[in-house]
């Protein structure tokens, strides 16, 4: 029995999906997440149909709304092809996982859930490769140059971009590293899953990119100030969270650094949003900045083994992920490359000509 909003054997089901994508495929909350709203946008265009009750036909209708009339919930747009991909691809996985389940198996079908499969050109559409901004180590030099360090939010804010040009790390460990986790002296960065809330929960070590003296002049003077003058110790936030205080018989606002940890990434984006608009910059979000490191290692890295160990610097455990995802070429770096190609062909082509008349001439003095 279903209402409008609602069918307890799905919550149940769902809740046990849910689970086993966590502790049996190690997914993050954002992957989680993104799966649950899918199967939630699926329930209310059946208005809360019991899974049980499922049949193809649904699947149909569904992916023909989600391609011609589904909007995005905060946006009010038609849903990208990206999103609709995504959309479907979450629901297949889900009702392959569901064919299998005491219950349902006698009722869904392993194909049943093929019909969920996106469109061939929906697909290429959303996994085309397209110019993603990254910025230079130039741009990001001029932003850290740009940054007020007057009070000590101020420095920690300077502190976290500069870090994370160095290491690469991704917000949310950013947002969870202790100082313990941080050895200046040996130039490394250690992402102890079990303090740092890695990407699926992996730990490694991080040696410094080698990106100028500023970011790791900046870090410098930060961990140095923690220690010495605010007295922190090992085990305390890298980057605390802010404390504010009202102060004073004007009960006036006083903001400074407490000892808790960020609990989420938005304060990390909101820094990075104020120091590229004061640098007369795009904003380049966190992650943007990883894009940077590895178009510097497609440059640098020579051999193999130096791109293999670009690439688990970054917390990689597959060298390919490092070069494709991360490590696209735009557009144009793309043709100024092919420019300089062709003009080697040129120089060769002629060269080739050269030889080929000499050859051509002394043939013609030996006879």
């Amino acid at each position: 029995m279903t209402n409008s909003k609602h069918c307890p054997e799905n919550e149940r089901i769902k809740r046990r999906y849910l689970q086993w994508l966590k502790d049996a495929q190690g997914y993050s909350t954002p992957s989680m997440d993104m799966a649950a709203a899918a199967i939630s946008r699926f329930e209310a265009q059946t208005n809360y149909r019991d899974f049980k009750r499922f049949h193809v036909e649904q699947a149909r209708a569904f992916k023909s709304h989600l391609s011609g009339m589904a909007v995005g919930v905060q946006s009010g747009v038609l849903l990208s092809k990206a999103t609709v991909t995504s959309v479907l691809r979450n629901l297949k996985a889900f009702f392959m996982w569901l064919a299998d389940r005491p219950g349902y198996r006698s009722r869904i079908k392993y194909s049943d859930a093929e019909y969920f499969t996106p469109l061939g050109q929906d697909e290429r559409i959303a996994d085309g490769t397209r110019n993603k901004p990254v910025p230079e180590l130039a741009e990001i030099e001029k932003a850290l140059r740009a940054m007020p360090d007057a009070t000590e939010i101020e420095r920690r804010d300077r502190a976290v971009l500069a870090f994370i040009i160095l290491t690469g790390a991704r917000d949310q460990a950013v947002a969870s590293l202790k100082l313990k986790h941080v050895d200046l002296s040996k130039g490394t960065l250690f992402q102890d899953a079990r303090e740092v809330r890695t990407k699926r929960a992996k730990t490694f070590i991080t040696k410094f990119f080698p990106v100028g003296d500023l970011p790791l002049e900046i870090v410098t003077v930060w961990m140095t100030f923690l220690e010495t003058e605010k007295g922190f110790g090992p085990h305390d936030p890298l980057f605390p969270a802010s404390h504010v205080d009202l102060h004073g018989p004007d009960r006036s606002t006083i903001i400074n650094l407490s000892k808790r940890h960020w609990q989420t990434t938005t304060p990390i984006r909101k820094i990075f949003k104020a120091a590229f608009e004061r640098a007369g910059l795009p904003y380049f979000n966190p992650h943007a900045f990883r894009s940077t490191l590895a178009r510097m290692g497609q440059k640098r890295c020579q051999t193999a083994e130096e791109m293999k160990a670009w690439s688990q610097n970054l917390g990689h455990s597959h060298m390919m992920t490092t070069f494709t995802s991360y490590g696209a070429l735009d557009t144009h770096r793309q043709c100024e490359i092919m420019a300089r190609l062709d003009e080697k062909r040129e120089v060769a082509d002629d060269l080739a000509e050269e030889v080929a008349a000499l050859i051509r001439r002394k043939r013609q003095e030996a006879t």
